[in-house]
């Protein structure tokens, strides 16, 4: 028997007693797993700063890396988010009803795990805590296989979480990381669908379309963040500019982060000679339309092909449109069913925009950055579903379970 299939079946067999589990005794695990990464920071640091060292020696890019370093402030974070979870209602074993039938059978809904969940992903190590600690509150055995340049990081992680398992008498199975980046072992994952429930990648393009192409297992895809700021006509220029320079240059490696610039034409001329001083400040590349390129000095002159791309650096492509119609297309052909965000003094033209355009979140005079499970109330998420079966946006708690029905009768047959 190979080591995947070993993994894959044992995570099976651990995630039948996860089953079992009241809310109560997952807190006291999870309250636990949050202690024991608070308390091993120092050791989890020193792993990483090997990795981070060795990637830069491999000259891997800066989103990349961004995305690699873990510190006091983001391992505190990790803490914290396991916390939040467990401060949040357990979907498990919920029940709703669906309604009675003529012949008096009661019919019910009641929320259930997936089963087994399996995360590939790239230099992300807080994925490790955020997956492992939402797929065990929602009653889900995790399989992890991250990127070559995470994994000692996130063995660390991974090793706490499943030390803590132990001293609950819980399979440590119920959070695994493949302890080998081979890509043959991740084909073999793509396999295993008569343990593997469903499979979640996060990551880059690359790595999300061999997933789907690949697969065997049931997959919720997590595309490219293309997210764009419309700025209309009567926007407050003060808040769009802020949420801008937010979205834009407060972290940029991220799936949420600004790539976008779409700007109503009556306000262009007012808005963009501000948006290019704030850039040159900030050091942003700028590619933008024969329209908008008088604003810019030395800017990257672009048409229809130059749209569509996720930076994931201080880049951003603009655009300025004739009307608020010319913003919902330019979206519907650019955008990524990410996280879209609209300025505007206008509430029915908010609400027109959060209901015509097609993204996982739809924001209202607020920066793209707060497209993340943390800051949505989920505590953490295990990833943003840009597709939407069965999920779309970030995924907590309730995207991590399905239902089943529950038929109640009193002896009745089918005649």
């Amino acid at each position: 028997m190979s080591i995947i299939t070993e993994l894959a079946q044992q995570a099976k067999q651990a995630a039948r007693k996860l089953a079992v589990l009241d809310e109560s005794q997952k807190n006291a695990v999870l309250t636990d797993m949050a202690a024991a990464i608070r308390a091993n920071k120092d050791k989890i640091i020193a792993v990483n700063e090997k990795e981070v060292a060795r990637a830069k020696e491999n000259n891997l890019d800066e989103a990349m890396i961004d995305r690699l370093i873990l510190d006091d402030e983001r391992i505190e974070a990790m803490a914290e988010g396991i916390e939040v979870i467990v401060e949040l209602d357990d979907p498990v074993g919920k029940e709703r009803v669906f309604g009675t039938r003529p012949n008096g059978i009661e019919i019910k809904k009641m929320r259930i795990p997936l089963g087994v969940v399996c995360m590939i992903y790239e230099a992300r190590p807080n994925v490790t805590a955020d997956a492992g600690a939402l797929c065990f509150k929602s009653g889900n055995a995790v399989i992890l296989r991250g990127g070559k340049e995470a994994l000692d990081t996130s063995l660390a992680i991974a090793e706490l979480m499943q030390d803590t398992l132990e001293k609950h008498n819980l399979p440590k199975a119920l959070v695994t990381v493949v302890p080998n980046p081979d890509r043959a072992l991740m084909q073999e994952l793509m396999e295993q669908r008569d343990y593997i429930d469903v499979i979640i990648p996060r990551g880059g393009e690359g790595l999300i379309n061999y997933v789907t192409d690949n697969s065997k297992v049931p997959v919720i895809q997590h595309f490219k963040g293309v997210c764009h700021l419309y700025v209309d006509s009567d926007a407050d220029l003060d808040n769009a500019l802020e949420i801008l320079l937010n979205g834009k240059t407060q972290r940029t490696g991220v799936c949420n982060a600004l790539e976008g610039l779409v700007v109503h034409q009556a306000i262009a001329g007012d808005f963009l000679p501000r948006v290019a001083q704030a850039f040159k400040e900030h050091n942003v590349k700028v590619h933008v339309d024969s329209k908008g390129s008088e604003y810019f000095e030395g800017a990257d002159v672009i048409d229809e092909s130059g749209y569509g791309e996720e930076y994931l650096g201080l880049e951003i492509a603009i655009r300025v449109v004739d009307d608020f119609d010319g913003a919902i297309d330019h979206i519907a052909q650019f955008g990524s069913n990410h996280t879209e965000v609209i300025c505007t003094k206008d509430k029915e033209k908010a609400k027109l925009f959060q209901r015509a355009v097609d993204a996982s979140v739809v924001m209202v005079n607020a920066s793209s950055r707060f497209s993340d499970g943390s800051q949505l109330g989920l505590g953490a998420e295990i990833g943003i579903a840009t597709t939407k079966l069965h999920a779309y946006g970030p995924m907590g708690l309730e995207s991590l379970t399905s239902e089943k029905y529950l038929v109640n009768g009193e002896g009745q047959i089918r005649q």
